[in-house]
């Protein structure tokens, strides 16, 4: 797979006022340098370009500097748009329920998401019943996924429903492929789950702010291993997600798909769901 590319990219925490030791621990943790404690009015007089993981009362996001840059980036589950879906969504209606076989009366797989990012996705199918283990490869976005799983936490001491999922995903900071060659037999899940990021199609003011900075910080995923990889590993079928219009990964059929508005999933059977 491909590794994160930071040659030509600046990248630094920048802490807010009364977060100094966590920041500290943060810069040595990722071998990233410090700018000056300031608030958030105040943004530091560095490059342009420069991305900065922020350390405030919120926790950890991903803010890029400069003119006309997007929005600060974070990863959440307790609240906004995750815990809407979580209660709203569709439950195992949804295509993403049906395509990893959670649509399966009495079925809640052992899943791996080999693509984590910031597990909406991931999150999405342990609240349907899924045992998750969620792979990330780059140590800057696995901090914000691990951040944003510790403050769900938090929160679910007051939530009982979201104790119950959060004890239902692990994540591991590593190399997808990698960790596959670590499997035994045993220890094979039933399910895998892909959403690699490509280049974007559109127009670059059209895509989303946080896909922006993950292509800066992230690069491209290099399908050539994985996919075969994948195939390889999992006891009952891999499941790819892609724009609706987007070509098969890796120029291999699906068994069949299921297509929505914007998104496609591409599943590849390898035997019968139990």
């Amino acid at each position: 797979m491909s590794r994160s590319s930071n040659a030509k990219l600046s990248l630094a925490i920048w802490p807010r006022p009364g977060f100094e030791n966590r920041a500290d621990l943060l810069s040595r943790g990722l071998s990233l340098p410090l700018l000056p404690v300031a608030s958030a009015q105040d943004v530091p007089d560095t490059e342009q370009e420069q991305l900065t993981l922020v350390v405030d009362d919120g926790g950890l996001s991903l803010q890029q500097l400069g003119p006309k840059a997007p929005g600060p980036v974070r990863c959440e589950f307790a609240l906004g748009a995750a815990r809407h879906r979580r209660l709203y969504g569709g439950g195992r209606g949804q295509d993403i329920a049906k395509a990893t076989g959670l649509g399966r009366s009495g079925f809640c797989p052992k899943l791996l998401d080999l693509t984590a990012g910031l597990g909406r996705d991931g999150f999405i199918l342990a609240s349907l019943g899924a045992q998750v283990t969620m792979i990330e490869r780059n140590p800057i976005i696995y901090a914000l996924l691990a951040d944003g799983l510790s403050r769900a936490a938090d929160k679910a001491e007051e939530d009982p429903p979201l104790a119950e999922i959060l004890r239902r995903i692990n994540t591991v900071c590593q190399d997808s492929v990698d960790y596959l060659e670590t499997l035994t037999d045993q220890q094979y899940p039933d399910v895998i789950y892909l959403d690699p990021m490509f280049a974007p199609r559109e127009k670059s003011s059209k895509v989303k702010k946080e896909m922006q900075i993950f292509h800066q910080l992230v690069g491209l995923d290099d399908i050539g291993e994985l996919m075969p990889a994948a195939l390889g590993k999992a006891r009952y079928r891999v499941v790819v997600k892609r724009p609706v219009h987007a070509p098969v990964l890796n120029g291999c059929e699906p068994g069949y798909s299921l297509k929505g508005k914007s998104t496609r999933f591409d599943i590849y059977p390898l035997q019968k769901l139990p």
